[in-house]
Formats: C-alpha cells, structure tokens, sequence
C-alpha cells in the first residue's frame, strides 16, 4: 500500500512515528507525501491540551475527506489522541478505520494489513508495552535526529495529561541509546536532540537519579555527532552534577528548554510543581554563572485556577527581571482527569487569553532587543538547506533549536550544503530571525 504519514505534536511524537514508518517500509509498504497518492493515511495525533486536539481533529477530518475522492481510502488514527481518547473517536468521526493506541505501535503493519482487508478496528494494550526503541526511520533532515530517552512521567503536575496518556517513567537502557545515537551518527546524523517528557529524570526508575549525566558524557564520545541538544530539562533537577556534565563535555550545546509554568510559590504549589521562586532564581543564576552565554527558554501557564491579578503581575515582573532567551506562554487549558481541572477558581476564557498574550508582548520585547545585540557578531551556524521562495539559506546556531526557535537566514553566492557548519556574520535581525553572509571558510566538522 501507499501511506501518507501526518505527525502532529512533540518530537517524542516523530520518534514513533519514524518507528512506524520503519515497520511498514519492512513489511513492503511505501510511504508517499501527497493524500491523493495515498492507499491510506495514518495520522499520528498529540492530545495534550486543548489547541493540540482541536489541531489533531482537524487533521482527521481533512484526511477523512478525502474518501469522497477516494472511497477505498482508509484512515489510521495513532498518538496521544488516540490512547487518551480511545473509542471515541470512532464514535465521533465513524469515517476513522482504525484507532491505534501507542503501546500497539509496534503492530502497525499487522494492523495495516487487517485495515486494507476491510477491518475497521480498534488496538491498545498496557502503558508498559508502549516501545522504548526499536528500528527506525530518520524523518527529519538527515543532518538532525531526535533521540528518545524515556517515555512517560512521575512528576504528576496537576494540569498535565501526560501520565494518564504515556504512564509512569519508564528508562531506556542507556545501552540501546548510545547505540541508537552510534547508528544515526552513522547516517550522517550532525545534530543529536535528546528528548523526553523530563530527560533530566531519566534513571530514577532504576533508582539512579542523575543519570543523564553519565549518558552525556557517552554521547559526547561519538564520532561523527557535533551537536547535543538537551529538551527538556526540569529545574528542581538542575544538580552542580548536571552543570558539570554540560561543561565538561563540549558537544552538548549550552542550551536549555527550563519549563518553569509559573513563579509565583502558591501558583507553584497548587501545579505540584517542587520549585519555589527563588529556587528559579538560584538556578537559573547558577546556570548563567556556570555557562556563560547559554540559551535559556522556559514554558508558562497564563490564567491557572485561582491565579489572582496580583500572581499574574508577579509573573509579568520575573519575565522581565529573568530575561530569557525565548519563551512560550499558554493560555492554560483544562485538561479532563487531571487534578487541577476541577478545581475552584476557574478563569474565564477571555482572561487567560488576556494575560498569555500580555506575557508575549513583554517577550517581545526581550527577544527583539536580545536579538538586536547578535547584529555584528561572527556566528556558527549548521545550515537546514536552502529556501527556494527567498532564495536565502536557512541555518541555525546553537541557540536554535530546529522546528521550535529562529534561524539564521543568509545570503551566499556560494552553495551551501545541510548538514555543514559556516561562520556567518550577523548583518541584520527581526524578532525570531537573523540575516547574515557568509564569512571566510568553513568551519571544523564539515565532511
């Protein structure tokens, strides 16, 4: 068959997709861009809060309507969306074929084969069975790759879905990562990006906390690999042992996604977030005293049950006072079965627009001025590959972590080839961008 894949989501996500994808290629299927093309569509969903599912909904039903076209067209439905939500999605969208939970990922071309034959179904199975690794596909850029550490979470914030969807920690040998890691370098993999719901937490199942330490130190040993990137890493696990591993091995990036949610201490407590605000400032201190020039980026939460005026202005201030690099903040999103979504103090829709978008604008302003101050500088950038429209080359440096912050656009009359480092000087910038040429000869790494 031919199967056009839609991934939606994390990039936890586009590891298991590139699993899928894996075992369909195996089992003699061929993948295929274009739905028009397609025998059937399997659309790999995210159901973590509210923009998420509405994004994965409408992704369905577009596939889903293809069958007027198509009428043997069939639709497969995976990922979060489909583990959280179960059969009702068949039972709202009865064009759906099949809905595949995670932990059956593995039998996605058993069930593809069933689902050609006709079958409408439905296949999950227990949070422990959901696959720590296995063969995979490179899905992004070859000169990039995602690697997943863990799956799941223990950390039970009160807003969050993630372990009613992926379950508790669960590890992966460290092993079968560094040897994942052996393999994409292999590919021509440049940028290796450690992922989990928390990678910082990674051990803690085994009863060996701090254990991302060790992986670091054997990731940082493979040939071939130049850039560590580390999402997501968890503040209260921001040890003087963390530090030093980042320091001491000089391929992970001094780069750091701290989704801090909040930092008024109420607020904090209420999330069962296990930072008080001046912990926050502590690290965040000891972070920029330890990596001079690291990029910081945070996640927060506008408009959390019961968050007064007054907690909201204290946010505004600390958003100000900490200046982060780069930062997203959500209107917060009332998730069923989580702790926080019956509780008292509900705020009102319009409200927690309001004040997500008055936390932006003040980013805005950080971001434009932070930026601003890299015009002049010589920057190393790895190149993603040219933009055909613009006709500018599309980069990144350290600080840019791909599909999630900026790049750096630049002009060259001479081509330049993905997957290959350039010192490029910073001539102008916007908002999330920096404009630049390319200055003198490439830099150490280039194959």
């Amino acid at each position: 068959m031919k199967i056009a894949c839609i991934s939606l989501g994390c990039p936890k996500n586009q590891v298991d997709l590139d699993g899928m994808v894996y075992t369909l290629l195996a089992a003699g299927h061929e993948t295929v861009a274009d739905i028009q093309d397609a025998d059937m569509v399997l659309v790999n969903t995210c159901g973590f809060i509210e923009s998420a599912k509405e994004e994965a909904i409408e992704n369905i039903l577009e596939a889903c309507s293809y069958k007027e076209q198509n009428p043997g067209l069939k639709v497969v439905v995976t990922g979060c969306l489909a583990e959280r939500y179960r059969s009702q999605i068949r039972a709202e969208i009865p064009e759906v074929d099949a809905v595949v939970g995670c932990a059956s990922n593995q039998m996605i071309d058993r069930i593809a084969a069933r689902v050609a034959e006709g079958e409408q179904l439905e296949s999950y199975g227990p949070k422990r069975d959901f696959p720590l690794g296995g063969k995979r596909v490179i899905g992004t850029p070859a000169h990039y790759a995602y690697l997943k550490i863990a799956e799941g979470c223990n950390n039970r914030c009160h807003y969050c879905a993630i372990p009613l969807i992926r379950g508790p920690l669960r590890s992966r040998e460290m092993d079968d990562c560094v040897a994942e890691a052996r393999w994409l370098a292999s590919e021509g993999v440049k940028e290796l990006v450690v992922v989990a719901q928390d990678p910082t937490a990674y051990g803690e199942d085994w009863g060996r906390p701090g254990s991302i330490c060790a992986l670091l130190d054997r990731l940082n040993e493979i040939e071939g690999i130049e850039w560590i990137r580390i999402l997501y890493a968890y503040p209260e696990r921001i040890t003087d042992d963390f530090i030093a591993a980042m320091q001491r091995n000089p391929k992970v990036l001094p780069y750091l996604d701290l989704p801090i949610q909040h930092c008024n201490d109420e607020i904090l407590h209420n999330m069962n977030r296990r930072s008080t605000r001046q912990e926050l400032l502590d690290v965040i201190a000891r972070l920029r005293a330890a990596i001079p020039g690291i990029t910081l980026r945070t996640t927060l939460i506008a408009g959390f049950p019961g968050e007064t005026e007054a907690q909201f202005e204290e946010l505004c201030a600390f958003v100000k006072e900490v200046q982060f690099d780069r930062l997203g903040c959500f209107a917060y999103s009332a998730e069923e079965n989580t702790r926080a979504a019956s509780m008292e103090g509900q705020i009102d829709e319009e409200t927690k627009k309001r004040r997500a978008d008055l936390i932006m604008e003040i980013q805005t302003g950080i971001m434009s001025r932070k930026q601003a101050g890299k015009v002049g500088q010589t920057l190393r950038v790895l190149c993603d590959g040219l933009d055909d429209e613009s006709g500018l080359y599309i980069c990144r440096t350290a600080a840019d972590a791909p599909e999630i912050d900026g790049a750096v656009c630049v002009a060259s009359e001479e081509p330049l080839y993905p997957g290959r480092f350039y010192d490029v000087h910073i001539e102008e910038s916007d908002l999330y961008d920096l404009y630049g040429r390319l200055d003198g000869e490439n830099t150490e790494g280039n194959a």
